[in-house]
């Protein structure tokens, strides 16, 4: 059995470069865990030989005693992702009581000697909290995206930030810097500390090459809180030095307006930010508390107002929250953080979510999306909305690209690995649909949003007991959210179960008495019926209680039995999403 030298093997959409440790589907990195891509590496470099299982075992942990299910999980993950169902075999075959046989054509060519690196990729590590107690969970990670969102501006055209999502998948991870650097694909890492001594702070970070684990550079800061406004600014500035890169004046002037020079203000964002990460609506709604004491301490703290109407412009279509509500709470942050530094990526992706969902002016969402993109590149929350955007507008192939550049920057995100789906998904591209949505299970299982991309695809291909298994996954960990509780009466409807869906409809009914139901959730049952009328007639009840999935309205294949309908094409004219 061979390992071969460094080579790069071809086979169907993916390629495998062996010396980088990297999978490709298409230009689209496809992340593994070390072990995995051994296990891949040992199968297409061995195409066509039947390989014995105990063999695999020696070569992927030497030296080390393993169950079998070890190489079984690892084979099967790889299956998940080439797309295989049960039985078909058209990349790996299982041969009984031997081992495993990979099946597919591999074109196999020398891995070309590694150019002189011109550009970098730098992975921020999760700021480890050492002895300052878990009142200070929130300051090690609000250092972490702040940190990560600083440096990501001070030269992207000569490196570029692994995005927050990814990296804090590391936290208190057992794997060593080189396996991080290998699966994030990064050229450095910065590892970082901070540890309480009495009433200071002392904030210790490490730059480390990956290739040779060689600490390039160190630095402690002992802070009070009073000081660490400083501090981003400091850290961005060495790192930079410390690779040879230049800083214009006034990107530095940049950086150094970025925060309040409030420290009790800075504290409060921090803390906003840490409960906004959660994504539940309890924690946003703590979220909104410490955002709002924020920018009453700083009424021009950009980033405070940011994460205030992201929060609103959110909670309508991630807790079923009132749109009448959220609307003018939203539009008001939004424009107050555009106000207070137009030039600042966040505001501008803040303004830009807000007309999206509840502004429902497209074309201006478009504009502040690439605004954001032009301010920070390495923004990678504004290339997925300027993909969601792009696609709702029927842009197919630029929402693509831009989710595309989202992955890149964030490679672990399973949010972007879902919203890839959903893009996917209204270009009726099913094959990458569920691709996606998959590659998002794998990296959270319990993230429902990709449990429900992959039943909405399933659906459409009518592929309906994997639909309803996905379902009933998005439902146990969506707690409650309309969208995967009125796909699901959709497809009991569209099955034939009729009682059931009337199920589904009286419980939204019922629920709907005790607070905000998105009337589009009944619609699309009345859809999934064959009940037009009453579909859109709910319809019309979402144009007036603003309903933010209405948006779904422009690309959602479910919908295209009714784009002829004279009442159809008026409520889209009604909502006029420009």
């Amino acid at each position: 059995m061979s390992d071969a030298q460094p080579h790069i093997y071809e086979f169907g959409d993916f390629r495998v470069d062996s010396a980088r440790r990297i999978l490709f589907r298409d230009a689209d990195q496809v992340p593994l865990t070390p072990k995995v891509f051994d296990t891949l590496v040992l199968l297409v470099a061995n195409h066509g030989q039947v390989l014995d299982k105990k063999e695999l075992m020696n070569a992927i942990w030497p030296g080390t005693a393993v169950e079998e299910n070890n190489l079984n999980q690892n084979v099967s993950t790889l299956r998940r992702i080439f797309g295989e169902i049960r039985g078909e075999n058209r990349y790996i075959a299982t041969v009984p009581g031997k081992g495993y046989c990979f099946t597919a054509e591999v074109r196999t060519s020398k891995a070309s000697p590694e150019e002189s690196l011109t550009h970098f990729r730098i992975g921020v590590l999760p700021f480890e909290n050492l002895g300052a107690g878990p009142d200070c969970d929130y300051l090690a990670d609000g250092f972490t995206e702040e940190t990560i969102a600083t440096i990501g501006q001070i030269d992207p055209d000569h490196f570029s930030v692994i995005g927050r999502t990814s990296v804090m998948s590391y936290k208190r991870t057992t794997k060593t810097l080189a396996e991080i650097g290998r699966e994030l694909d990064t050229s450095y890492l910065i590892e970082s500390s901070l540890r309480a001594e009495g009433d200071r702070l002392r904030i210790t970070s490490k730059l480390i090459r990956v290739r040779d684990q060689l600490q390039i550079w160190s630095a402690s800061y002992d802070s009070e809180p009073s000081s660490l406004l400083t501090f981003q600014r400091e850290l961005g500035t060495a790192i930079a030095e410390q690779v040879r890169l230049r800083l214009s004046p006034a990107r530095l002037n940049a950086l150094a307006n970025r925060q309040t020079q409030n420290p009790e203000a800075y504290d409060l964002y921090l803390r906003g930010r840490f409960y906004w990460n959660q994504f539940t609506a309890l924690t946003t709604r703590r979220a909104i508390e410490y955002f709002s004491r924020a920018t009453s301490l700083d009424p021009n703290y950009a980033l405070a107002w940011s994460g205030l109407a992201d929060a609103f412009s959110s909670s309508p279509i991630t807790g079923d929250a009132d749109p009448r509500i959220m609307l003018p709470r939203a539009r008001d942050a939004a424009n107050n953080a555009v106000r207070s530094d137009p030039e600042l990526a966040e505001a501008q992706t803040s303004l830009g979510f807000f007309q999206f969902w509840l502004g429902w002016d497209w074309p201006i969402a478009e504009a502040a999306f690439r605004k954001a993109i032009a301010a920070d590149p390495n923004y990678a929350f504004a290339h997925r909305m300027l993909g969601i955007v792009l696609s709702h507008l029927c842009r197919h192939e630029e929402a693509a690209a831009s989710i595309r550049r989202a992955r890149e920057l964030d490679p672990l995100s399973a949010m972007n690995r879902a919203l890839s789906s959903q893009i996917a998904f209204a270009a009726r591209d099913l094959p990458n649909a569920i691709h996606f949505a998959r590659e998002a299970i794998v990296l959270d299982p319990e993230f429902w949003i990709g449990h429900f991309q992959l039943a909405q695809a399933y659906a459409h291909l009518q592929q309906n007991d994997q639909a309803m298994e996905s379902l009933n996954q998005a439902n146990r960990f969506s707690a409650g959210n309309s969208k995967a509780l009125s796909l699901r009466g959709y497809l009991l409807a569209k099955t034939g179960c009729t009682p059931e869906a009337m199920e589904v409809l009286q419980t939204l009914d019922a629920v709907s008495r005790e607070r905000f139901v998105p009337p589009y959730a009944q619609a699309l049952i009345y859809l999934g019926l064959g009940q037009f009328d009453s579909a859109l007639n709910s319809l019309d009840r979402a144009a007036e209680a603003h309903d933010v999935h209405l948006a779904f309205l422009t690309v959602d294949p479910k919908w295209d039995s009714l784009r002829t309908e004279a009442r159809f094409t008026k409520v889209l004219e009604r909502l006029s999403f420009k």
